[in-house]
């Protein structure tokens, strides 16, 4: 069993001590409930008061005495070294005692509360504070802002060019040219060379087209037309093309020209490619093309197609002011395999109504500030031009704007020649999914074996005038 000193003597290990036994303490009962494993000490809480902490303890115990405190134990002289008794701290409580106990070196460095170690009781700048900013934050603030610049301006140039429409100001046309009558082909070349459109078909030259009466005119009219009397059998056949008609004017044009064309009869036929248009041949797509009716396969009815063909640098997503179906917006020859930037007139604008009710007649003008298209019904055309004081600031929106936001017409359309033809498939017409849309078999095969499906391949015109405006 265990001692015990019966006297404080025996704390210092003398020689008088007397030991005691110790008493035998009774076993513990078994607790209903299981006791806690482990103390696990509260959180430190930090107490606000006047001299609550350990340093303002600190403070007043390093002003008193330097001298140590002896411990006296009742009943001995002999003292123990032990701590300064402080009146201050009678009235502590148990956190601010637990806090002095626990004061140390490490736990100087412990915060309960505010910024972290390491910032000396600041907080961290904020991210807005730009005096705090170093060289990669500028330049990624400079970046941004250069980012925001570039998109706002493209932002306001796209909507001023949404905007942006050219000033179709009046201008005063008198008559320059005039194709008609019994010498209407007399201002015409016949083109007789190779097919840029790789249709199937042999162009003629006048000599030929008179001797098969392919073009022919009279006082009202003249008649351009497809070979209709060589079949199968023919010699020569149209087993490598048939005979048709390309003409092209001897005199060239620019700007501040308008075109009036009494159109009175389009063709029709499976296989044909027929086209009223000007252009340079020469220097194509450079010097553009503007094609003023055209269609395919055309087998009753159809809707004319208003068309620019140029070179780079030429577009039609702009503002435009036009009755017609906008097909397509890039005019370059190299984009949509060369579709061009097209209008569909509309209904009963080509084909078998359109020439059922006489024809019409169409409008071209062709300006600095764009290039616009009219196509009137025979019962519907204005005064101006029967009297031949055409002004087109009265005739109201275009069937085809071609305006000159995003396309420079002085540079992509000069010396425009007028050309009429009937092109014989080709890479339009002929092709099959085209040529199926309206027709049955092949289109060469047509075209080669069938001289009777051509009777109304054929061209009717009027009178071709020519205003010019004064510059």
């Amino acid at each position: 069993m265990g001692l015990i000193a019966d006297t404080p003597t025996c704390l210092r290990r003398s020689t008088n001590c007397v030991l005691q036994p110790l008493p035998i303490l009774a076993q513990p009962q078994q607790l209903p409930f299981r006791p806690l494993e482990y103390w696990k000490p509260p959180k430190a809480v930090r107490h606000i008061r006047s001299k609550s902490s350990f340093a303002s303890a600190l403070q007043n115990k390093e002003t008193k005495s330097s001298t140590p405190v002896q411990l006296t134990f009742s009943g001995s002289n002999d003292s123990v070294p032990g701590p300064e008794y402080d009146p201050d701290l009678k009235d502590r409580t148990l956190g601010t005692i637990s806090e002095m106990a626990g004061k140390n070196e490490f736990s100087t460095n412990i915060h309960l509360r505010g910024p972290p170690p390491g910032y000396d009781g600041t907080s961290s700048p904020a991210w807005y504070n730009a005096s705090h900013w170093g060289k990669k934050v500028w330049a990624f603030v400079a970046a941004g802002i250069a980012i925001v610049i570039i998109i706002v301006v493209v932002v306001a140039v796209e909507v001023s060019k949404n905007n942006k429409y050219p000033d179709y100001t009046q201008l005063t046309y008198s008559l320059a040219d005039t194709y008609s009558g019994s010498t209407f082909f007399d201002n015409f070349d016949y083109f007789t060379g190779y097919d840029p459109s790789a249709g199937f078909v042999h162009y003629v030259d006048s000599d030929v087209a008179a001797q098969y009466n392919l073009t022919y005119a009279a006082n009202s009219s003249a008649i351009l037309r497809v070979d209709t009397s060589v079949n199968s059998s023919s010699v020569p056949n149209a087993s490598t093309g048939r005979f048709s008609v390309r003409i092209t004017s001897k005199k060239q044009y620019g700007l501040n020209n308008l075109f009036i064309f009494d159109v009175k009869h389009t063709p029709i036929g499976c296989g044909t490619w027929p086209a009223l248009w000007l252009s340079d041949p020469a220097n194509w797509p450079t010097n553009g093309e503007i094609d003023i009716m055209e269609a395919v396969n055309v087998v009753s009815s159809a809707q004319n197609q208003m068309t620019l063909h140029t070179s780079t640098g030429c577009s039609m997503d702009v503002k435009r002011k036009e009755t017609g179906s906008q097909l397509t917006t890039s005019c370059v020859n190299s984009t949509d395999n060369n579709a061009g930037c097209g209008v569909d007139a509309g209904t009963s604008t080509f084909g078998t109504a359109f020439n059922n009710n006489g024809g019409g007649m169409m409008a071209m003008e062709l300006r600095s500030a764009g290039i616009r298209m009219w196509q009137f019904g025979r019962s519907s055309i204005p005064s101006d031009i029967s009297s031949g004081s055409p002004d087109p600031s009265t005739w109201g929106e275009a069937t085809a704007d071609f305006p000159n936001t995003d396309c420079n017409i002085d540079n992509h359309f000069r010396n425009q020649s007028i050309i009429a033809n009937i092109d014989l498939c080709g890479s339009w017409a002929g092709t099959q999914s085209i040529y199926s849309e309206t027709c049955s078999g092949t289109c060469e095969d047509q075209v080669a074996n069938n001289n009777t499906a051509f009777t109304n391949a054929y061209w009717e015109f009027g009178t071709f005038s020519v205003y010019s405006a004064a510059t």
